[in-house]
Order: structure tokens, then sequence, then C-alpha cells
């Protein structure tokens, strides 16, 4: 019966942890940046969300709710001023047709907004998934230690 046993320097595996440390701080950074950015943006448009949504009425939008509830309402509005038909329904003469597809290109502009609040969210959260991921793996492995694995 033979033993064999190898040892591997922790550090490969303490620059790893670093790695993913410093990852998922930029991963933070890069979503609270984005977050705030395509909040600004939305401010700056000066929408307010309609009295009559489901939630948030007379709200400025500022947030993904915010504009979830605003692209709902205007869908609503578009809906019953067409006779719930959507833009593709409406006849190409219709006078209606204009103003359902402006109401259409508001509701794709909130919407887009919802999902870049949702890439930051994600980005933030995979941030601190990745820090986690790498303090755990700077604790399992001290500094100067040697990993050694025996087979027999």
């Amino acid at each position: 019966m033979s033993t064999s046993v190898a040892t591997t320097s922790a550090k490969p595996v303490r620059i790893v942890g670093l790695i993913a440390i410093i990852a998922g701080i930029l991963m933070i950074v890069a979503g609270a940046a984005t977050w705030m950015m395509v909040r600004q943006q939305l401010v700056a448009e000066n929408i307010v969300v309609a009295e009559d949504a489901a939630a948030f009425g007379g709200n400025v939008v500022n947030g993904p709710l915010d504009a979830y509830y605003e692209a709902d309402i205007i869908n609503h509005h578009a809906l019953d001023m067409s006779g719930g038909k959507t833009y593709a329904e409406l006849d190409r003469e219709d006078p209606l047709r204009p103003t359902v597809m402006n109401a259409s290109f508001l509701r794709t502009s909130l919407f887009s907004s919802v999902i870049a609040f949702g890439v930051a969210a994600f980005a933030a959260g995979m941030g601190l998934l990745f820090i986690l991921i790498g303090w755990a793996l700077r604790k399992l492995v001290p500094t100067g230690s040697v990993v050694t694995s025996a087979t027999a």
C-alpha cells in the first residue's frame, strides 16, 4: 500500500478570492451607477403617474414601480380610446392610430427603464454574491497555509 500526499500553496485560492471581491465591488458600483443614471433620466422627463393608475397615482416616475404602473395605465387608456384594439389591430387609416402608436412607444420606453432597473439590481446582487464567495475562499485558506490531500 502506498500513500501519496499532494501539497498546494494557498496563494492561488486567496488570489481568486481577492479577484472575486474586487469584481463584486465593481459590480455593485456599476449597478448603483446604472440605477442612478436611469432614475435621473426618468426624473428629468417629469412624467407623473396618472391619478387613475393602480398604484402611485400622482407620483413623479423615478423608479421601477412608478414606471411600471404608468406604462400599465397608458396601455389601459390607449385600449379604452381605441375600443380595445392595439396599434397593430387598428386600420391604417384610423385617426386614432398615431395616438395609440405613441402610447405604445411610451410604454416600451417605460418598460425599458423597468428592465434597466432590474439589470442594475441583478448586477449589484451578483456583486454581493461575488464578495461573499471571495471572502469565504479567503477565510477557508488562511495566509501562509498549505493545502494537502492524501490518497491511499
